[in-house]
């Protein structure tokens, strides 16, 4: 009955063209790669320091301050220039340049429209869009907008936090990064 059934999928599979490209599309879900390998605790405990490090050294002066150097994005900034410094995507390009990018683009259309439910998709899909065409793209930076529209954040959200918070995390990562035997950064500044 199995081979039956096999059979008579085969032949449908030939006549429709949908049903090949379902299929085709359907087997690029499998993932076709074995896992990476583990990390070795020695590289996990420097990621887990320069996480620490990053996030006391943009929280710590907002009290001197008086005003936050730290948006929540940077938590997941630090993911990358702390746990993949060699990812393009963590370099101090993407870093600073798409946080500011993404910021200006969200302030923009936040003061023109308003923080109503499309312009906050509209703000995330256009700055991951100059992202890319400014070579600048960073993950972490397709949150900002949301904290700028959800927060209904002024003109001067550009300039603190996201802009020194940003530099002072890639200071963070250039200096404690750079400790470490095995672990270059950045690999590139522009």
């Amino acid at each position: 009955m199995r081979e039956v059934l096999e059979r008579s999928f085969a032949k449908s599979a030939q006549r429709h063209p949908l049903t090949r490209r379902t299929r085709f599309y359907l087997t690029k879900m499998r993932g076709g790669r074995g896992r990476p390998p583990k990390l070795r605790f020695r590289y996990i405990f420097w990621s887990w320091l320069g996480a620490f490090i990053g996030i006391t050294a943009t929280s710590y002066p907002s009290a001197w301050v008086g005003a936050p150097l730290l948006i929540a994005p940077f938590g997941a900034t630090c993911v990358l220039i702390f746990g993949a410094p060699d990812s393009p995507l963590a370099q101090p390009r993407n870093v600073i340049g798409g946080h500011c990018l993404a910021t200006l683009i969200s302030l923009t259309l936040l003061h023109t429209f308003g923080a109503e439910w499309w312009v906050m998709a509209l703000a995330v899909a256009t700055s991951i869009g100059i992202m890319q065409i400014t070579s600048t793209l960073h993950p972490p930076a397709g949150a900002t907008p949301l904290v700028v529209l959800m927060s209904k954040a002024s003109w001067s959200f550009l300039w603190m936090p996201v802009l020194p918070g940003a530099i002072i995390l890639v200071s963070c990562a250039v200096l404690f990064n750079n400790l470490a035997r095995d672990r270059v950064y950045p690999k590139y500044w522009f």
